[in-house]
């Protein structure tokens, strides 16, 4: 197989994208989504300056997923990349929804009346997290595979099978309602992990194509649900006062991942000021510690440390981790660079607990303190830091280099 990431499928369906994208249906539905967004959400000055960028990540993302939603003609696509040159023609990034930056996000439409084959091979260095999602149209979970757990032959190959009887060790169930296959290959150690390479085949072969006209409606369909999607999550986060956040466990819902935590809030933060968030884990072996704008995008992760995971991380002397959130860069190990945005969300994500699920210390506190005031932590090279960070990010969009 080639790349397991950029392979020439998923260059097909970008450049395909491009195309979508300049349908004057598209193109209407995009104007009018864009009025309204903004009209809904009130944006700051800052958060307005960032919406354009952010706007074509997540109208660009709508266009990648909602072209592969065909369960007759499925195919794997990577619906959540960063920019990059394909053929000599630009892509936009794909960002949207408040995404992960640690995982490759992949869909496989599906049909709960067909059966399909999955083949693939997972990567020399295993991840930490890996999951095959089967969702129904409103993101309910109704089957889940655990990829780091499922059957896999010595030389690192794999088959799934999907359909409504079980048929095979590694299998997904489906009901009538089945939509999609969401797939979440989270990279813990950016510079090792290996996300799988992986197809798809339906059993019986491939049906009718739809139109472009078809395909365009669906496009303006799924841009404004994003759009909705994020700004209702967005809503949420400010609903709370800023600096603070809760914690919940998540549900099969929503596109929630089973069995995970997520730390929800907002900051919003004066040029002299950092906001502290001290996080003991619960045991968890995964865990991450992103920013994201109003939009729903998260910040620059591949030039800045616009996220941190527990593998990326300096702990404290106790097992405890604790990461400063500021615009200017205090010279310490754990520093979450806002790249300037003076406020944005945090939507810290925490994993794969022990048996019998997180420990009693399970937390995640945070303060505003003056930047002169911050307590003493690890220490970084900071461009050492940034130097690992983008070669280990590139192993996984290699289009950029």
């Amino acid at each position: 197989m080639s790349h397991p990431v950029a392979t020439a499928e998923q260059h097909e369906h970008e450049l395909a994208a491009l195309e979508l994208i300049e349908h004057p249906t598209v193109q209407a539905a995009r104007k009018q989504i864009a009025d309204r967004w903004l009209e809904r959400a009130d944006p700051s000055p800052a958060m307005r300056e960032a919406f354009p960028a952010a706007f074509e990540e997540v109208m660009f993302s709508a266009a990648i997923w909602s072209s592969n939603q065909n369960p007759l003609r499925p195919k794997v696509t990577c619906i959540t990349r960063l920019e990059h040159t394909v053929d000599g023609r630009r892509v936009p990034g794909s960002r949207w929804g408040i995404d992960n930056p640690d995982t490759v996000y992949r869909v496989i439409p599906i049909s709960g009346e067909e059966r399909y084959v999955i083949r693939g091979r997972v990567g020399a260095q295993r991840m930490t997290e890996n999951y095959f999602t089967l969702w129904d149209s409103n993101m309910l979970s109704l089957d889940v595979l655990n990829g780091t757990t499922m059957e896999v032959d010595s030389d690192g190959s794999f088959e799934i099978t999907v359909g409504p009887e079980v048929v095979s060790s590694n299998h997904i169930t489906t009901q009538p309602t089945a939509k999609e296959l969401y797939v979440r290959d989270v990279l813990l150690d950016w510079g090792r992990d290996d996300p799988n390479a992986f197809t798809v085949e339906r059993i019986g072969g491939n049906g009718a194509a739809w139109t472009l006209d078809d395909q365009a409606q669906r496009t303006a369909d799924m841009m404004a649900y994003f759009a909705d999607f994020t700004g209702k999550l967005a809503h949420g986060a400010y609903k709370l006062p800023p600096n603070r956040f809760s914690m919940s466990w998540t549900a099969d819902h929503s596109g929630g991942l089973r069995n995970q935590v997520y730390v929800m809030g907002r900051y919003e933060l004066a040029d002299d000021e950092a906001f502290v968030v001290d996080v003991s884990d619960g045991g968890a072996k995964y865990f991450t510690v992103p920013l994201g704008n109003k939009w729903g995008t998260t910040l620059d992760i591949l030039d800045r440390t616009g996220s941190l995971n527990k593998a990326q991380s300096a702990p404290n002397a106790d097992g405890t981790y604790t990461y400063v959130i500021s615009a200017t860069d205090p010279g310490v190990h754990n520093w979450i660079d806002t790249g300037g945005l003076p406020e944005g969300l945090l939507t810290l994500r925490m994993a794969e607990f022990p048996a019998g699920g997180a420990t009693e210390d399970l937390s995640a506190q945070g303060r505003v303190v003056k930047l002169d005031e911050l307590p003493e932590l690890p220490s970084v090279d900071r461009a050492a830091q940034l130097a690992e960070r983008r070669s280990a990010y590139l192993r996984r969009l290699p289009e950029a280099v």
